[in-house]
């Protein structure tokens, strides 16, 4: 027993000992980091005092610092930046459904600002503002080598007011100027309404009212459809969404899930990591549905694509999503400014970060560029559309009884609205076709 108790002490003083010859390196590296830091520390004030003695003209000390925070914090990823106090107002009234701007959300690459979405109903999404554009002049004046809030300044303006911006698109051989007027933005998070059978929900961004008027938006339809029975399925579309707050991505995909993880955060350490988890209840009872997104569904929309998705609750159709993976976390600062940071990626419930890769949609669908049809393709589409019914003394049909008749009439009715609908947005189109097969091909009761 003794040697047992000596021996297991000698190895303690052994353990001691190695640990101690491990640590020491360790410690003098992290006291050298820090000397390091603080010499740093000492260049940035010597350089601060120098431009402040030394520069051509007078500066603004102020703005020579935040200059500084802000360079220290688009470093780091694209989207972590200093708010000025009056940009940290201005993302409080955005989250809350109002601003004044374009209606754009954006980003930057190459050096230019990048179009993520236009925000329906807005300045930008009349203008024909589209998402992937490249803004390169504002005013003409070039926006290359300026930080993304700077060529966002460069944008801001009183209301009423006209902006000149210069839009480099693809398949389009050159820049093109685009005038917008300045408005007061009122975001409507979501639009619903219904195409035959079918409910649509339009959700352009995610802030406080998203999860509230989705759920009224559903009930609504519903009611005047007279009840479930006679809904089909549901349409989310996503398309040009540039994302917003996490916790309504959330709500949203809880709405139509019954249990499970829907998504999941990891920062730099592992206890900083979160799950959340779907609860009970589905706001259209298990009807199918159908996620629709493109390449300017970013952030919150692709958590709730990627939730929708990975639980084999939605088919999701469109195009590649924008593939933005990364949490902000908005840190207020004293004088009333903010930091917003990138702390943490979010994976999809299948554990898969979509930073810059997108969610993929299950069948790819593009949405077809219209071209202005030629006054000859019009004169043989209507030459075309004409029909025995048309025929001066053509025969009556006596076979069918006005019942039969009225409805085989509103068939049609129907039919040419699925066929005006093509036109119009093809997407939403195709979407609503996969509903009807999917109601036409579930058990009768």
């Amino acid at each position: 027993m003794r040697r047992f108790v000596v021996a297991a002490l000698g190895g303690t003083l052994a353990g001691i000992l190695a640990t101690t010859q491990i640590a020491g390196p360790l410690i003098a590296q992290e006291n050298d980091r820090k000397a390091n830091v603080y010499e740093q520390l000492d260049l940035f004030g010597d350089i601060f005092e120098r431009i402040r003695a030394q520069y051509v003209e007078d500066v603004d000390e102020g703005e020579l610092i935040e200059a500084a925070i802000n360079g220290m914090l688009t470093s780091l990823d694209p989207h972590s930046s200093y708010l000025a106090p009056q940009d940290a107002a201005q993302m409080r009234l955005q989250t809350r459904g109002e601003f004044g701007g374009l209606g754009i959300e954006v980003t930057q690459e190459e050096g230019f600002v990048k179009v993520v979405s236009p925000i329906d109903g807005t300045p930008a999404s009349e203008a024909g503002i589209e998402a992937g554009d490249f803004i390169t002049h504002v005013d003409g004046e070039s926006v290359l080598g300026l930080t993304l809030d700077q060529a966002v300044e460069l944008m801001r303006g009183p209301v009423g007011s006209e902006i000149i911006v210069t839009i480099a698109r693809e398949g389009e051989t050159e820049a093109f100027d685009v005038s917008i007027i300045r408005d007061t933005i009122k975001l409507t998070a979501v639009r619903a309404r219904t195409e035959g059978d079918t409910l649509v929900m339009r959700v352009t961004t995610f802030n406080d009212q998203t999860y509230p008027n989705l759920k009224e938006g559903i009930e609504k339809e519903i009611e005047a459809a007279g009840g479930m029975e006679n809904v089909n399925g549901l349409v989310l579309d996503l398309r040009n969404n540039p994302g917003g707050l996490l916790t309504q991505a959330i709500r949203v995909s809880d709405a139509f899930l019954e249990k499970g993880e829907i998504v999941s955060t990891r920062g730099r350490e592992a206890a900083d990591g979160e799950r959340y988890n779907a609860t009970p209840g589905d706001l259209i009872d298990g009807k199918p549905l159908v996620v629709l997104i493109n390449g300017g569904s970013a952030s919150a929309s692709e958590i709730v694509a990627g939730a929708l998705k990975d639980h084999r609750r939605a088919i999701v159709v469109g195009t590649k999503s924008f593939g933005k993976g990364s949490v902000q976390t908005v840190m207020p600062l004293r004088g009333e400014g903010a930091m917003r940071l990138t702390t943490a990626r979010y994976y999809t419930p299948s554990g898969r970060s979509i930073q810059a890769l997108g969610v993929s949609p299950d069948i790819v669908v593009e949405q077809p560029r219209r071209a202005p049809a030629s006054e000859e393709e019009v004169a043989e589409e209507t030459r075309r559309s004409r029909t025995e019914a048309d025929l001066r003394g053509s025969l009556n049909n006596d076979s069918l009884s006005e019942d039969e008749i009225r409805q085989i009439e509103e068939d049609r009715a129907t039919a040419e609205a699925a066929a005006k609908l093509r036109e119009d947005d093809y997407q939403l189109a195709y979407a609503i076709d996969i509903l009807k097969g999917l109601s036409a091909l579930a058990p009768k009761n």
